[in-house]
């Protein structure tokens, strides 16, 4: 009994040592085990179709490479409500994501919070609206950009309506948010357009991205201006809302519509030829793009310099 207890005394601290060796050799394996990263999408409205299938198209994405990263998606009830969208990415450094994928909705409103998760450690990538570059250098902030010429696709479609009009013609714009930067340049597209053309602009008022907002503007164009041959919209949602508008004042036919983005509920009015125009941006892609170029930096890769994505021109 004694020379057992005597070996057990022995047998013990040679235990303990072993099982110390076994937990120390699996903390070393996890410290080398690669963490997969956590990428947040934050876009605009997902009342939007366009940013809707955007969404799912960053959903599909993930589900092909899912042992690659893991992604979180958020977006913001309307196309205005830039305080949410701030939350949102204060939501996200709060969470600590690998990297935010944002599109926008101001392009000076959101540089201050994406310094603050730059700051953080977090990467930032900028999607279909592109930040101000003044705000950004003030900030002292580098964003890569990943998104479409919008001015030119935008140019393209209005070029398609001036084939339909006569010079000096009477034409109105309904823009999207004017601190925007792809709005802006989706107002300056148009204007381009109609200038070459010999169109007169007589209007250009913000529909907010939205279409019970353009479908209110659009009606008191129409009242306005009782001889308007055109109304540009700078997105589908707001052509649709002019539609609306230029069938109840029964005008059907008579005032022309184009927009932009190529939604799914834009390609009938395209078929029945109550709108003439639309650019198609691929939204489905753009957020897979700019994952892409998130997963590239999180590689070891260079920032990328901007990169612009292409825009199809669609008719009937």
């Amino acid at each position: 009994m004694t020379r057992f207890l005597a070996m057990n005394s022995v047998a013990r601290p040679l235990l303990v040592l072993f099982l110390g060796a076994l937990a120390l050799l699996s903390v070393g394996c996890n410290k080398s085990a690669p963490v997969k990263p956590k990428i947040a999408l934050v876009m605009k409205s997902l009342a939007n179709e366009f940013f809707s299938t955007m969404a799912e198209g960053a959903r599909q994405h993930q589900a092909a490479h899912s042992n690659d990263y893991d992604v979180v998606i958020n977006g913001i009830k309307n196309e205005t409500d830039v305080a949410e969208q701030v939350n949102l990415v204060e939501e996200m450094i709060a969470q600590q994501v690998t990297a935010i994928v944002i599109a926008p909705a101001d392009s000076k409103a959101l540089v201050t919070v994406l310094k603050r998760a730059k700051d953080a450690g977090i990467l930032v990538v900028n999607i279909d609206n592109k930040l101000d570059a003044d705000a950004l250098k003030a900030a002292g902030l580098q964003v890569p950009f990943v998104g479409p010429d919008n001015r030119a696709g935008a140019r393209a479609v209005g070029e398609v309506l001036a084939k339909h009009l006569n010079r000096s013609d009477p034409v109105a714009i309904i823009e999207g948010i004017p601190t925007s930067f792809n709005g802006q340049q989706r107002r300056l597209g148009f204007e381009d357009a109609m200038k070459t053309a010999g169109i007169n602009i007589v209007s250009v008022q913000s529909g907010r991205w939205e279409m019970e907002t353009a479908d209110n503007v659009a009606a008191a164009m129409l009242n306005e201006y009782p001889g308007l041959k055109a109304i540009l919209c700078a997105n589908d949602d707001m052509a649709l809302g002019a539609v609306s508008a230029i069938q109840a004042a029964g005008k059907t036919g008579k005032v022309l519509v184009v927009g932009f983005d190529n939604i799914s509920a834009m390609r009938p009015l395209l078929k029945n030829g109550h709108a003439l125009a639309t650019a198609d941006q691929h939204g489905d892609q753009l957020a897979v793009f700019g994952i892409e170029a998130a997963l590239k930096m999180l590689n070891g890769q260079a920032p990328p310099a901007d990169q612009t994505t292409a825009v199809d021109l669609v008719t009937r």
